[in-house]
């Protein structure tokens, strides 16, 4: 049984467009075309089964690369899911200790600063302010 990752699809193609791309190549067991949670609309990826290793092979051959919808397609073998290391495989997630989403910064942090921290030197040649009480 193989997964097959279809990329790069037009937001218009259906199920059965897919089943009429991969049948000439083989069985296909199921396709899931990944679709937004809030919208419902499609997110331009799908997964096809395929339960033959030799067919899915040509599939691959045949149709990575393939324009359907004014777009060219990316076939390939899915990897697990757990082979991604986050969000679009940048990461992504919240890090509280240094104050944001890993993803979008590197290594920055906040301000600027390596590590996401701020020091005394950052204050160095400002002036102090003064306290307000606590009571």
């Amino acid at each position: 049984m193989k997964n097959l990752f279809v990329g790069n699809m037009s937001f218009q193609t259906t199920e059965a467009d897919l089943r009429v791309l991969f049948e000439p190549f083989g069985q296909i067991s199921r396709v899931h075309i990944a679709t937004d949670r809030e919208t419902g609309r499609a997110r331009g990826f799908a997964f096809v089964e395929m339960p033959n290793d030799a067919e899915a092979a040509k599939a691959i051959a045949g149709l990575d690369g393939k324009e359907v919808g004014g777009r060219n397609l990316k076939v390939n073998e899915a990897r697990p899911k757990g082979a991604s290391s986050g969000p679009r495989g940048g990461g992504g997630g919240f890090d509280r200790d240094r104050g944001g989403d890993r993803g979008d910064r590197g290594d920055r942090g906040r301000g600027g600063k390596q590590g996401g921290r701020f020091s005394n030197e950052d204050y160095r040649d400002s002036a102090r302010q003064p306290r307000e009480p606590r009571w």
